[in-house]
């Protein structure tokens, strides 16, 4: 974490969507990028479910629907995947609840659950201000304050101590409550505390951590519960302890649990001696604990004054929620104002980062011409923008022996909400089969699934610096394989047919003629929802005359969100040229002698970029410029060069947010082509048919000429690939200048089921004129789990 003077705090702006009234004691949980708010009270108890989307900066109401809760506020509020649980709380003055409830955010369904009784004992009373944490399929409660008097205009307030384990149904709905039986000694009664739970990485069981609150006056102690062996226990920290406090937010973020607000002693005030009439007041301080070694650290102190409006002002009862590693924090009170009898709640939004980001996954190539790439590489959470590099081994025009490859980014101020939303563009990256000898490539593949609300979406990724780079949008693309209905008179039922995005390979082979291909480029109409790595799988083609073999090191798997509709699923497979080297995560990078020159593509908000052109570092010391707390490159004053027909490059990236620039990605190498050959064929379609399958495809859309036929491939079980799953051998299934053919049930009988990542049937397709084949499309027939025979 940075030091205190380093905290770059961000104030969110210009959002849009129906921001909800300012309150306290509301409490909020991340599902992905969104940050769903529930009760709270300012001016009577609240009971719309608010999201806002922190990718896209927009708030929203979702439609709810069931038994929807009374409006309440100091409740407990956790969430298990996609759905949300909320037990208790405030609802009226002076009246609490016991109730719970469960919401499914992927339907916005509620729920009232009644949940089993203890075997020995009571439920849990009525209470507010409680702690209500998650773990695996339990939910642990723990303290809370409750009214000793049946007339809700009495407030009789009890504090409580009290602990239970509350076990969940896989998915929906509840077991029941059980009250453990606990060693050593329990916590004072308190309300208006924290509770996290975390567990080491590699050993250790879980344990929840209980800090300060509430019980007549405040507490500073923290108290640890062994979820395993139920043992409560006070450990011993270092560093400065946060002076006491309640109503504060406790968040975890990697081994930290970070610590923000709530209610303190005035200066000077000594809690020891007359905790009950001591004067208190809100806070902005800012501390957190090192679960691994107790050690509190403090970020922002009570005496640091903010006198520029740079950090969230005091408050207290407000919300905090971890997405990734921001941590984001809204509304709240900043203190009862006597002269106005009354409170007065915050309305603004703010986040902090709190590491550097992640490095991105490597490049990927969506398409190559003779003098450009379209790149892309996975999203990264709550960044700001990311940096591309890329180094050659041409000579280089302008070297410096001493500059920096990349600026020292520490703060870079960019607003990430004022970009919109950052969509993946699925990709059509080139690929070529050559029947006599190949490099080695690697692979990407893009799988596809049936899902609901399809929408058209391109990213226009604007440059965030000056740089060569251009607008995705502007780039020569367009959008096809929208999913169709197929009901042709040879299908057996009503079955879907997939027209799929095809991201296909790009090999580079050696021919005495050229050296590497150009390509088209499709793009489909999903929005990317998941992404993961694993390992690739190599290839062998294999037809009556010769054998062509195929080695690749890495993939990408993306899942798109399409039509529910009944389709043949159709996963599609892309390759580039392989390079997985790690690359140092310092990204200021000092040339040597041997050593490789890394230059600036550019800043991008988004992620991905058009790359036609690359800045060159100047001889001699390096023009700098002042972007926000940041010195960066002033690229106006940078040399740039062109990228050269037939030349491999070398790519990087790494993300930034408020804490600078995070690692660089592995790097990937891609070439330029040489003009002349076909693009890639697009728009395959698998649909079952009497026969066996029928699969089709349309022409590239850069045939670059004439084209003479196409060749279509199967991969095939043989004794070989047993030996080495890695090692896919293709057989020919069809030559031919028709854009389709019959895959018949004896020839899928002897297909290779590919358990390298979904299971799937695996096709090629590449077109062919005047000077050879290009890129070829491979396609993955997703299979489902089974080990079935591909036609049941």
């Amino acid at each position: 974490m940075a030091a205190p003077s380093l905290l770059n705090w961000r104030r969110v702006s210009s959002f849009t969507g129906p921001v909800p009234r300012a309150r306290h004691g509301h409490r909020a949980v991340a599902i992905r990028e969104l940050m769903i708010i529930f009760g709270g009270g300012n001016e009577g108890i609240a009971d719309e479910l608010h999201v806002y989307n922190t990718a896209t900066n927009q708030w929203f109401l979702p439609a709810v629907r069931g038994d929807i809760p009374p409006g309440c506020a100091a409740h407990g509020f956790v969430c298990d995947g996609t759905r949300i649980l909320v037990f208790g709380g405030m609802v009226e003055y002076g009246r609490y609840s016991n109730e719970l409830y469960e919401l499914q955010a992927s339907r916005w369904l509620w729920k009232k659950v009644k949940p089993h009784p203890p075997p020995s004992g009571l439920p849990p009373c009525p209470r507010l201000g409680h702690s209500f944490s998650l773990y695996g399929n339990k939910c642990y409660l723990f303290g809370g304050l409750a009214n000793e008097s049946e007339d809700s205009n009495n407030n009789v307030p009890r504090y409580l101590n009290d602990f239970y384990e509350l076990e969940l149904q896989h998915g929906s709905g509840v077991v029941g409550w059980s009250i453990p039986v606990t060693k050593g000694v329990v916590p004072s009664p308190r309300e208006s505390h924290t509770a996290v739970i975390y567990c080491k990485k590699d050993s250790g069981s879980p344990k929840m951590y209980v800090f300060g609150g509430m019980c007549g006056a405040r507490l500073d102690d923290l108290w640890q519960l062994d979820l395993e062996t139920m043992s409560w226990s006070k450990p011993e920290t270092k560093g400065t302890v946060p002076l006491p406090r309640s109503l504060h937010t406790a968040s975890v973020i990697g081994n930290k649990m970070y610590i923000f607000g709530g209610w303190v002693p005035h200066k000077g005030e000594n809690t020891e001696t007359s905790p009950h009439d001591c004067e208190w007041r809100c806070t902005s301080s800012f501390s957190y604990l090192n679960l691994d070694t107790t050690e509190w650290t403090t970020l922002v102190s009570d005496s640091q004054e903010d006198k520029k409006n740079s950090r969230p002002r005091p408050r207290a009862g407000h919300c905090a929620v971890a997405i990734g590693t921001r941590l984001y924090f809204w509304s709240g009170r900043d203190g009862y104002k006597k002269a106005l009898n009354s409170q007065v709640c915050c309305k603004d939004l703010w986040y902090l980062d709190t590491e550097k980001p992640p490095a991105p996954s490597q490049v990927q190539l969506i398409k190559a011409t003779t003098n450009s790439f379209h790149v892309k590489w996975d999203e990264v959470s709550t960044v700001e923008g990311y940096l591309l590099q890329l180094s050659t081994d041409l000579p280089y025009q302008a070297a410096s022996s001493d500059s920096s490859a990349a600026p020292n980014m520490q703060g870079v101020r960019m607003d990430p909400h004022r970009q919109g939303s950052n969509n993946i563009i699925p990709n059509s990256i080139n690929d070529t089969i050559n029947s006599t000898k190949t490099e080695q490539p690697a692979t990407k593949e893009t799988s596809m699934k049936n899902k609901p609300d399809v929408k058209a979406l391109m990213d226009s990724n604007a440059i965030l610096y000056p740089s060569l780079a251009s607008n995705a949008s502007n780039h020569n693309s367009h959008v096809v394989d929208m999913l169709r209905k197929n009901e042709g008179p040879h299908t057996s039922a009503n079955v879907g047919v997939l027209s799929s995005c095809l991201d296909v390979r790009t090999v580079i082979p050696e021919t005495s003629v050229s050296s590497t291909v150009c390509s088209t480029q499709t793009m489909v109409t999903q929005q990317t929802i998941k992404t993961e790595s694993s390992s690739t799988n190599g290839a062998v083609v294999k037809d009556e005359t010769s054998l062509t073999t195929f080695s690749t090191k890495s993939e990408v798997d993306e899942t798109y969100a399409l039509p529910a509709t009944k389709i043949s699923r159709v996963e599609t497979h892309a390759t580039a040229t392989p390079f997985s080297k790690e690359t140092p995560s310092n990204p200021v990078a000092t040339v040597k002698a041997g050593e490789r020159q890394w230059c600036d593509v550019g800043i991008f908000k988004n992620n991905t970029a058009l790359v036609s052109q690359f800045y060159l570092l100047p001889k001699g010391k390096q023009s700098i410029s002042k972007v926000g707390n940041a010195d960066v490159p002033d690229y106006s004053l940078l040399k740039k060069q062109d990228l050269v027909p037939g030349t491999g490059y070398r790519f990087r990236v790494a993300a930034i947010n408020g804490c600078g620039i995070g690692p660089f990605s592995k790097i990937s190498e891609f070439k330029t082509c040489i003009p002349g050959f076909p693009g890639a064929p697009s728009a395959v379609r698998i649909s079952k048919n009497v026969e066996g399958i029928h699969l089709s495809w349309e022409p590239p859309t850069s045939p670059s000429g004439n084209i003479l036929e196409y060749s279509a491939y199967l991969a095939i079980r043989t004794a070989q690939i047993q030996d080495n799953p890695s090692q896919l051998v293709f057989m020919r299934i069809y030559c031919g200048l028709k854009t389709s053919c019959i895959v018949t049930a004896g020839q899928l009988a002897n297909a290779h089921i590919d358990y390298t990542s979904r299971p799937a049937i695996v096709f090629r397709i590449s077109a062919k004129n005047e000077k050879g084949y290009g890129p070829a499309t491979q396609v993955r027939w997703l299979q489902g789990n089974n080990k079935k025979a591909p036609l049941n």
